[in-house]
């Protein structure tokens, strides 16, 4: 227990100071472009901007850290917030290790595997981009073929089709009710789309959460 909670001091403590590290570096990349080349923004247009902007990615930070962070433990989120695209690569990466190896992301065990399959993702990730950035010039011929067009336009539905698969067929009672919702959404409000996954997978998660307490008090699970 005792290097258990140390561990988990140090991923606290290390994990904040990426994070407040990412963010000042984040901020003053503006600030020193600003500075070398001598131009400021329209300071009240940007606040302006702010104030119609700010407000709902606050909203979604706070909802998206309590929906994450129980699901990939403390490492894992502390990494995957400093590294970003969690919905598309840490959250399946980190869901499809647990899986395999049968634990709970909040169990010891989980901890550790969660962080070391969203470390590797972001690896893999950040080779894969270096690669495309050399690569890009020769291969932009081949990738704009038109018949692989229809192949990359369901690359993230295949992915999340396969996680999917595995978990609605392991908890199929609880899965109904979230699966129909989003379905009945994106089909009939138009103004929903990939640009607002980072709002509707909380959504779909707190929707959940109260169809499986209220199945779990009717007796249903």
């Amino acid at each position: 227990m005792t290097d258990t909670k140390t561990y988990l001091d140090s991923v606290h403590r290390d994990g904040r100071i990426w994070n407040l590290g990412m963010m000042l570096l984040l901020i003053a990349f503006p600030l020193s472009v600003a500075a070398v080349f001598g131009a400021s923004p329209d300071w009240g247009a940007l606040a302006l901007g702010l104030l119609a902007t700010a407000p709902m990615y606050w909203t979604i930070g706070v909802v998206e850290t309590f929906t994450y962070v129980p699901m990939l433990g403390a490492g894992g989120s502390y990494l995957s917030f400093v590294t970003g695209n969690i919905a598309n690569l840490k959250l399946p990466c980190a869901l499809n290790a647990l899986e395999q190896n049968d634990v709970s992301a909040s169990s010891e065990e989980g901890e550790i595997i969660s962080t070391i399959a969203i470390a590797v993702s972001s690896i893999v990730t950040t080779v894969i981009i270096a690669l495309g950035v050399l690569c890009i010039v020769p291969l932009t011929p081949i990738l704009e073929a038109p018949v692989l067009e229809p192949a990359f336009a369901q690359m993230l539905p295949s992915l999340f089709g396969g996680l999917g698969v595995a978990f609605v067929s392991k908890n199929w009672k609880i899965a109904v009710a979230p699966v129909t919702l989003m379905l009945i959404l994106f089909i009939f409000v138009p103004a929903l789309n990939a640009g607002t996954v980072g709002i509707m997978v909380p959504v779909g998660v707190l929707f959940t959460l109260a169809v499986a307490r209220v199945l779990y008090k009717k007796g249903v699970l």
